[in-house]
């Protein structure tokens, strides 16, 4: 019952996330610099927020971090006034290439920034280049829709071959060998995978290219490379399909699952049991992360291929995209005041519910004080 009762809670807090738009006018408290600029002016604090700059500030990307935006914009919103924050949950590949046309202050990324991005950022970044700042974490669910299943296990190479139409019913052998004592249908197996580019693709087929290198053949990538499946756009277009049709599995934020009330499959990842997809197991996943990005970058190195027991290794972080140097000036006071309070400890906290893992004490710490010499 009281399992129920948490289900019902985290189902009812991140509908409420999902009501709030992605658009919604998000204000900061004003400064007394009427140009905006970046970091002049008078600063105040609302609670534990600290209010800074003024203007239009234009942010997109990564729809795997939409509940968690919208969440942030609401509370930020509630502290703060004068400064209006867009962010438009378009996808990790538009975010990006947004970012690098100039046309929004940061990107939202469940990828780092590949080494031509880089390069093509020192555009748009005067006198600096792009960086990788990790905000959000949390678990790839498996999401799955299978009548009379309540609770499914499955491998790094079975979901690698459902995924590239290598195993296409339910009860396959492969599947009832890592679930002997449920009952699978002669059900037609529907996968179905991300029409847009997307971070959590990419996610996921490294995990497949890493944990079940010969049952994946593909290189991974924002872009799906798998065979057959059905598409749809964004996360909440996936996770819809597997809501609405019979026999359907997908991948997405555990925040869709819970929204939706989607089972999700546990990962038999060779650790002394099954592990689920939680926000506890994703923390784990991410703590064993070593920061790969050079500077003021932070990319992280995520271990896919973990066994450690209680570590889900479908794990991403999702990166806000900004200049190191060469900030846009009409916005950097905003850009800097809402990414410290995303990077906040308030600000982590309160994700869990919604599904999300907040980011390790060490790797928080260093964002924060990278967020801080922005310029």
């Amino acid at each position: 019952m009281k399992q129920l009762q948490r289900k019902n809670r985290l189902r009812a807090v991140a509908a409420g996330a999902l009501a709030v738009s992605s658009a919604l006018v998000l204000t900061a408290c004003g400064s007394d610099d009427n140009s905006g600029g970046g970091g002049g002016g008078k600063a105040a604090k609302a609670g534990n927020i600290k209010c800074d700059g003024k203007g239009n500030l234009l942010a997109s990307g990564s729809s795997a971090q939409k509940n968690a935006m919208d969440l942030w914009v609401k509370n930020y919103g509630a502290a703060c006034k004068d400064t209006k924050i867009n962010y438009k949950a378009t996808g990790s590949g538009a975010g990006v290439q947004e970012f690098l046309q100039g046309k929004t202050a940061f990107a939202g990324s469940d990828s780092a920034l590949k080494p031509d991005e880089v390069k093509n950022s020192k555009k748009v970044c005067t006198g600096g280049q792009g960086i990788d700042l990790p905000m959000v974490g949390g678990p790839i669910a498996i999401g799955f829709n299978v009548p009379g299943v309540d609770k499914l296990v499955l491998d790094a190479e079975t979901l690698a071959k459902i995924f590239d139409s290598k195993i296409t019913k339910w009860n396959d052998p492969a599947i009832q060998k890592l679930n002997k004592d449920a009952k699978l249908p002669s059900l037609k197996i529907q996968a179905f995978h991300r029409s847009d580019e997307s971070g959590t693709t990419d996610n996921l087929t490294k995990y497949f290219k890493a944990a079940a290198p010969s049952a994946w053949p593909h290189e991974p990538g924002k872009a799906w490379e798998g065979k057959g499946g059905q598409s749809a756009d964004g996360s909440s277009g996936v996770s819809s399909q597997v809501k609405q049709v019979s026999g359907a599995i997908s991948y997405f934020e555990l925040s869709y699952a819970t929204a939706n009330s989607i089972k999700t499959v546990d990962l038999d990842t060779g650790a002394s049991a099954p592990v689920q997809a939680t926000v506890e197991n994703a923390t784990k996943a991410i703590s064993e992360a070593k920061i790969k990005g050079t500077g003021k970058d932070l990319a992280l190195d995520l271990a896919y291929d973990t066994k450690a027991d209680g570590a889900y290794p479908i794990t991403l972080v999702t990166y806000e995209i900004a200049c190191d140097k060469g900030n846009k000036p009409g916005t950097l006071a905003a850009t800097k005041s809402f990414l410290n309070y995303v990077a906040s400890e308030d600000g982590q906290i309160s994700l869990k519910e919604l599904g999300y893992a907040s980011l390790p004490t060490e790797i928080a710490t260093k964002v924060r004080e990278t967020v801080k010499s922005l310029s």
